[in-house]
């Protein structure tokens, strides 16, 4: 593509009134969401040169999924985002599908404007897809920190010559001074890992599937090392998002860990089908960040809060889609294996404000909660010992005849969400219901819960379990929140209410 086309659509793209169009209902506070039409995946998550970059899946032309484009947004935090005119948009013939970006520091792909001791510049590594006829991986790069950006002359760089080969995670493997691409063949079920000293031209090494995998599409891998809390072992994990057979029904995201050579990727024994990163019904398409500022040793990444039964008929307008927290990621060591573990970043407590607690039986903290409101955009920290209650939880956003519960059921050693009752759901048959995942542990239950007027990301027992899941309240304003227990005595409880500032003020 010729510069000068990119230079004159970008310039036609630019949001305007984003001030006001964020005191919109059912608007995100603290939360990425687009300005106005549709979103869906996170793309090209990179920091580089004191910022923080998102590009995303979006249609510049409307409130559903259609002429896919990278939108892109920067921050300094990646809390507060500034949004910024489309990267690279839909061409004659082919759409832009999802993909991720790197920083090629030593320019070996010999695309960089070399100049005042910097050989280095970004490198977008995305789908190209004509739908069902071909999807084939091309590069575009940028010289000028992601502002205006050039599609490489001689893409494709990865063609196996199917339909559905897609979303490449490309990132530095510096053991063998190379570039790997992971990318799916989403009907194979199969993930494909190539490689590249060049980024022009990426070779198949291997390919990474299960045995006896249902029959449903894979997504959006990625592959990157973690250590193990409390150890020197270093393991790697492979994240595939599956459409549909998530255990809330639908879209989700399931992982595997493993060893990583270079060029294939091996599961540990024991690893079945069953390891998930959420148990709710809304976290798809995630992605890690390809890199973090010098020092930072984090692992961070973002997922689409949205669910592909029911994403291009949520009732909101002239926006669609919302991108989760920024979760950190660890690999924990339990009696069953290495598992992965999530935790809301630590920036986000720099939003808190008019923090309200209490403690004691249920009665009193009711008792003292009856007098508070809770913000639609909020953060709830509690600490709950069901003592002989067969359950026991929080109601949260609750106001006449709405209510979203949170709660634990101690016989089933299961924590639950149930939204049958928190507000418009008959835009779909799938959005009203109950999704629960298994604890390890129902005698004390740590909850980190983050509600941004129609999300709510539960974070269960310093992150062994986290459940994301999207609520449309009818009521306007501020709620109630209560605790409950049935079936037995509980102890004593301990809850944190803060309210969460506005990322767009």
């Amino acid at each position: 593509m010729k510069r000068a086309s990119f230079l004159l659509l970008i310039s036609l793209l630019v949001p305007h009134g984003l001030a006001q169009s964020y005191e919109e209902r059912w608007r995100p506070q603290y939360h990425f969401t687009p300005a106005k039409n549709f979103m869906n995946d996170p793309n090209g998550l990179v920091y580089y040169k004191g910022e923080y970059h998102m590009f995303y899946q979006h249609n510049p032309q409307g409130n559903r999924w259609g002429h896919m484009s990278w939108g892109h947004a920067v921050s300094t935090d990646m809390l507060h985002w500034k949004h910024l005119p489309l990267a690279i948009p839909e061409q004659p013939g082919y759409m832009i599908y999802s993909g991720s970006a790197v920083i090629d520091w030593n320019n070996t792909s010999g695309l960089c404007n070399e100049g005042q001791g910097d050989r280095s510049c970004m490198i977008a590594i995305f789908t190209a897809a004509t739908g069902d006829t071909w999807q084939r991986q091309h590069i575009a790069y940028s010289n000028d920190r992601g502002r205006t950006w050039t599609e490489y002359e001689g893409n494709p760089v990865a063609d196996l010559k199917l339909p559905n080969f897609r979303d490449p995670k490309v990132f530095w493997y510096e053991p063998q001074k190379k570039w790997v691409m992971v990318a799916v063949v989403a009907e194979d079920r199969k993930v494909v890992v190539l490689d590249s000293k060049d980024l022009k031209k990426f070779v198949v090494r291997s390919e990474f599937s299960v045995p006896n995998e249902p029959k449903r599409q894979w997504e959006c891998p990625d592959l990157f090392e973690l250590p193990v809390e409390g150890s020197n072992e270093r393991k790697w994990v492979m994240i595939v998002n599956i459409n549909p057979g998530a255990p809330a029904g639908g879209t989700g995201t399931k992982y595997y860990v493993g060893d990583f050579d270079g060029e294939r990727f091996k599961a540990s024994a024991g690893i079945d089908n069953t390891l998930w990163a959420d148990f709710g019904k809304d976290f798809y398409a995630t992605q890690t960040f390809a890199e973090m500022p010098e020092g930072d040793t984090r692992r961070v990444w973002l997922g689409w809060i949205s669910n592909w039964q029911y994403a291009n008929d949520e009732p909101t307008a002239p926006w669609k889609g919302m991108q989760s927290i920024p979760r950190g990621l660890k690999l924990r060591q339990y009696a069953d294996g290495v598992r992965l573990v999530q935790s809301p970043i630590r920036e986000l407590a720099s939003l808190e404000s008019q923090i309200v607690t209490a403690s004691g039986n249920l009665s009193t903290i009711n008792s003292e909660l009856r007098s508070t409101t809770l913000s639609r955009s909020a953060r709830v920290t509690a600490t709950l010992r069901p003592g002989t209650a067969a359950q026991i939880g929080l109601s949260l956003l609750k106001s006449a005849g709405e209510n979203t519960v949170v709660g634990v059921n101690t016989r089933k050693k299961t924590i639950y969400v149930d939204r049958t009752g928190s507000g418009q759901d008959g835009f779909s048959k799938h959005f009203a219901g109950t999704h629960a995942a298994p604890l390890e542990n129902a005698t004390e239950i740590k909850l980190d819960i983050f509600i941004d007027q129609t999300s709510l990301e539960i974070f269960v027992n310093d992150g062994e379990r986290v459940l994301t899941e999207r609520v449309f309240p009818l009521q306007q304003g501020d709620f109630k929140l209560e605790l409950f227990a049935t079936g037995g005595k509980a102890g004593n409880q301990s809850v944190r209410i803060a309210r969460m500032k506005s990322v767009w003020e």
